[in-house]
């Protein structure tokens, strides 16, 4: 019996609270916890990249994944490769980013607590969205873009309009 992609990033976020690990969610998951109807194959997920961290995030993905592989993710091999890809036994993959290029650290994650399917759900704010995908080459993150942007319009004229 296989277990689809959407349960597993439902135990993922329902392990990473248990285990209070320190993450944000972005990418395609992200984008589509915004309303945008998406098909994506992995889960992206930013991490605060510090030893305590680290340890909740293995103890977090054992609790869904019980693979041995989990064990390999070290403070060291997060801050060398800044994003770990880690397959897993599902067949499909889940991105651990500590940083990306030199304009992101987990501390320039601005994110909101998004309640989803009984969730609470640590995700990036539209903003942050948009930054990190406006100026990226894949088409499906071109599409994303414009749509953060249109929610991003949306929200200013709803803010400018309580203000007049």
């Amino acid at each position: 019996m296989s277990i689809d992609i959407f349960q597993r990033f439902l135990q993922c976020i329902q392990a990473f609270n248990d285990e209070n690990v320190e993450y944000v969610l972005i990418g395609g998951y992200a984008v589509l916890m915004y309303g945008m109807p998406r098909i994506t194959q992995d889960i992206d997920f930013f991490i605060n990249p510090e030893m305590k961290n680290i340890e909740k995030l293995k103890r977090a993905l054992k609790k869904v994944f019980n693979d041995p592989d989990i064990d390999e993710i070290s403070l060291d091999m997060v801050n060398e490769y800044r994003i770990i890809r880690y397959g897993t036994p599902d067949g499909f993959y889940i991105d651990i980013i500590a940083m990306l290029g030199s304009a992101f650290s987990y501390d320039d994650v601005k994110y909101i607590i998004k309640e989803f399917d009984g969730h609470n759900v640590r995700v990036a704010d539209i903003e942050t969205l948009y930054n990190m995908k406006k100026d990226t080459v894949r088409a499906v993150d071109k599409m994303d873009a414009m749509f953060l942007r249109e929610l991003l319009e949306k929200k200013k004229r709803k803010e400018n309009k309580h203000d007049i």
